[in-house]
């Protein structure tokens, strides 16, 4: 399994020229590359939010959302989803559907370094209760939609910058609804 670690590197069209370790993609000049981001909800309709653990190379420490991970060299992002979503959590997802195809980001953490990514973003569903990798997460929580749209307006800097990003661009938390599916 020799592309474990390898990420996908983009061109600024968005088109793939190559591969990379993941440990040398991370710096202060960071490549262009292919990654994904998740948003979980149960059938009460609560998102879940993750605090990344206090090793992570960025953003330690930082509430996010649900999960976030690279796919590796030819796999479909949709497995890395379910692969990551697994990894992370613990997490069986269904109903996933792409809801920003385009989404892209770069952003500075605290330390200077810089995610660079083409992530597009998903929503799905479980039934599960989060079992956390101690590796990737130190912390969850399903929280009311609103609730988390209201502390993203208040306290931006308490979260992800792809987060708040997401969260404006998908219309979410309080700015739109999310639907709402109720368990029978």
């Amino acid at each position: 399994m020799e592309d474990i670690d390898l990420v996908v590197l983009l061109d600024d069209e968005g088109q793939e020229i190559g591969t990379a370790p993941k440990s040398s993609v991370h710096g202060t000049d960071t490549a262009l590359h292919l990654a994904f981001s998740c948003h979980v909800l149960n059938a009460d309709g609560e998102v879940l939010v993750t605090r990344r653990a206090l090793d992570k190379r960025t953003w330690p420490g930082v509430w996010s959302n649900s999960f976030c991970g690279h796919p590796r060299p030819a796999e479909p992002v949709i497995s890395a989803v379910r692969r990551r979503a697994e990894y992370e959590l613990g997490l069986t997802l269904t109903d996933i559907e792409l809801a920003l195809p385009l989404f892209r980001y770069r952003a500075t953490d605290a330390s200077g370094i810089v995610e660079h990514e083409v992530c597009p973003v998903y929503l799905a569903r479980t039934d599960d209760e989060p079992v956390l990798n101690p590796l990737e997460v130190v912390d969850a929580q399903w929280v009311d939609p609103r609730d988390l749209g209201a502390a993203l307006d208040a306290t931006p800097w308490a979260f992800s910058p792809w987060l708040v990003l997401q969260s404006e661009q998908l219309h979410l938390f309080g700015r739109e609804s999310i639907p709402h599916r109720r368990a029978s």
